[in-house]
């Protein structure tokens, strides 16, 4: 794999875009979900030392905490517009991510290929079950975001993990708190309207995702007439727990803008 390479290029924002492969592979870039950042893709990353491999840490988490939280989706969208430029770009996306993704393609669609949509949350689509929809309002009205931050980061990582890790890294993970609840608050009501997509996406899912998750992501591919690609045996975090079958995502989203 080629080392990773710091995109020196201005933005309006100090978001830093980490770029690995050749300069002359298809663009990729991986935009990571809610309380998560660029690293975890780490894995995925080096199975694609082909491609061109843009990674960066949204708005509010892990290094672009010192940016601030988002002020909504929109700067969120913002951000990756800024790091893609004219493109072209595929845009594979994990959970929230997909948010991201979606609202820049429907922004400037002539630089974006296709993508790529890992379990993409849709709580205000009909056929979303209402306790799970319920739990994103319940999160987005929070009024401890820190706390909030701290109780997914145990969640997620163990207890024990968790009290391992320096006091300066979870204070850092708590800070991401903030960022976490305005993205839940941009999932209550419709974010865009999938009518005015026109980027090819393909949508993936992990087989032992949460129950919801897998029937709703089967359900929107069927309503938007897109390939669905299933990872046996994976749970909602498959980048982290199978980077191969990811990156096999990531290679068929790439392909779908060669088409």
């Amino acid at each position: 794999m080629s080392p990773a390479i710091y995109d020196p290029r201005p933005v309006a924002h100090p978001l830093t875009a980490a770029i690995t492969g050749p300069p002359d592979g298809a663009t990729v870039v991986l935009v990571h979900g809610a309380l998560d950042r660029s690293y975890s893709f780490r894995r995925v990353v080096e199975r694609l030392s082909d491609l061109r491999v843009v990674t960066y840490d949204r708005r509010g988490y892990g290094d672009s905490v010192a940016a601030g939280p988002p002020s909504g989706l929109a700067q969120h969208a913002d951000d990756l517009l800024e790091i893609i430029g004219a493109g072209p770009a595929t845009l594979v996306a994990h959970s929230f991510g997909a948010h991201v993704a979606v609202l820049a393609a429907i922004a400037r669609p002539a630089a974006v290929l296709s993508l790529g949509l890992w379990e993409p949350p849709v709580p205000w689509m009909d056929f979303w079950p209402d306790a799970p929809r319920e739990n994103v309002a319940r999160i987005a009205a929070a009024e401890d975001p820190a706390a909030v931050a701290e109780r997914g980061a145990k969640m997620m990582m163990g207890k024990e993990r968790w009290l391992a890790l320096p006091e300066e890294v979870r204070e850092r993970r708590r800070a991401e708190g903030t960022a976490f609840l305005i993205d839940m608050a941009s999932e209550l009501e419709a974010p865009y309207d999938w009518a005015e997509l026109r980027t090819p996406v393909i949508i993936g899912v992990g087989e032992q995702t949460w129950p919801y998750s897998l029937a709703a992501c089967r359900e929107l591919a069927t309503r938007l007439g897109c390939e669905l690609f299933v990872a046996e045996g994976q749970p909602h975090v498959a980048h982290a727990t199978a980077p191969d079958r990811f990156a096999e995502f990531v290679r068929l989203a790439v392909a779908l803008g060669r088409r």
